[in-house]
């Protein structure tokens, strides 16, 4: 494939492993951010040609992953609706909430509709004023810009049937959850070339420096993530904590100025529950006082809703970092994609979904 091929060079990537090699001379702990990352890690076993001394474990970077269960179960309710056409993308459908997920409520009747852009929930609405239309608005800063355009399209057009659920994470927070748990094993980080390349990555070198940790912007094929390795090796090992940008033909450090202006028109900043972390200050987003009359939660009065998380499921531990998926007793055998306990283990990015997909015999090193 055009441009791609060239990311994924066996030559290259050998001369990568070399280098990483040459470099390490002690244990070093890294951790990747986005689930698009662990799963080109684990599908091209990259953390199995790299040296003993590095452990690659798998961060909260799956914005299905972490999104909460009561907003899950929100969405179920308004999906069940018989005024409502509830539009999401297809990965939302099988998260399961506290009883059911959307699929279940779809197979019961709800109308309920995939779409690949936040304006097609837009148009949807405007070809049928009598109903309700609802956009599951879930992401990290990636898909934060594009949401808000939606938004600010509605207002402009007085849709008033539309509406938004909004579960909108921000990494940043995030990370420092991960950095100050007291079982903390990272050393250095992968972060998500995607997110950089909307928010620009000066808003990590305070993290860098408070936490004395390296960070490396990278992208998502295999020579990309042993390059970002490679990066973050050599500073552990110079004994330097700055932010590196190995994905600059994506990411510019200021990001996407006119994208970030959107999202602060739009947006306000929250604090956030996280599926499996929980509450974590100031990393989400939610809709602004300006366009509070789109948010569907208060529309529809679904605020109070709470409900607990299931013990069974140990996908907060696998998002720390702190949990391989195939050491959680549940994986392959409990919890499998037909029918999981977590978001994990559904999301395309979900790093039990992907150890699934690739290592599914690890789970016999449970016994």
């Amino acid at each position: 494939m055009k441009y791609l091929e060239e990311y994924r060079d066996s030559s290259a990537a050998k001369e990568y492993i070399h280098l990483i090699k040459d470099t390490v001379s002690r244990p070093w702990t890294i951790m990747e951010i986005c689930g698009g990352q662990t799963h080109t890690i684990v599908k091209y076993g990259l953390d199995e040609i790299l040296p003993d001394k590095i452990t690659l474990v798998h961060g909260p970077g799956c914005p299905v992953c972490v999104t909460a269960i009561e907003l899950i179960d929100k969405a179920i309710e308004l999906a069940g609706r018989p005024n409502v056409i509830f539009c999401s993308f297809g990965d939302m459908l099988r998260v399961p909430g506290s009883n059911k997920d959307l699929l279940w409520v779809k197979a019961g009747g709800g109308d309920i509709r995939i779409v690949y852009s936040p304006l097609d929930a837009l148009k949807i609405a405007r070809e049928n004023p009598q109903k309700e239309v609802v956009f599951f608005a879930v992401g990290f800063e990636t898909t934060a810009p594009a949401n808000a355009m939606a938004v600010y399209q509605a207002k402009q057009q007085k849709l008033n049937n539309f509406s938004m659920l909004v579960s909108q994470v921000l990494v940043p927070p995030a990370m420092e959850l991960v950095l100050g748990s007291p079982g903390n094993k990272v050393q250095g980080f992968l972060a998500a070339g995607h997110v950089c390349a909307v928010m620009g990555y000066s808003e990590y070198e305070p993290i860098a420096a408070k936490y004395k940790i390296p960070i490396v912007v990278t992208g998502f094929e295999p020579l990309d993530l042993l390059q970002g390795i490679y990066l973050t090796v050599k500073q552990l090992e110079e004994n330097r904590f700055d932010v590196e940008n190995q994905y600059s033909r994506a990411v510019l450090r200021e990001g996407n100025i006119q994208a970030k202006q959107l999202m602060a028109e739009v947006f306000k900043t929250v604090t956030r529950k996280w599926r499996g972390l929980g509450d974590i200050k100031n990393s989400g987003l939610a809709l602004g006082d300006a366009y509070s009359a789109f948010d569907a939660e208060k529309k529809f009065g679904l605020e109070n809703i709470m409900v607990k998380e299931s013990d069974e499921c140990k996908s907060g531990l696998v998002l720390q970092g702190l949990l391989k998926p195939y050491e959680c007793p549940a994986f392959g055998t409990k919890c499998t994609p037909e029918h999981p306990l977590g978001a994990t283990m559904v999301s395309s990015e979900g790093a039990c979904a992907a150890y699934y997909r690739y290592r599914s015999h690890q789970a016999a090193k449970i016994d």
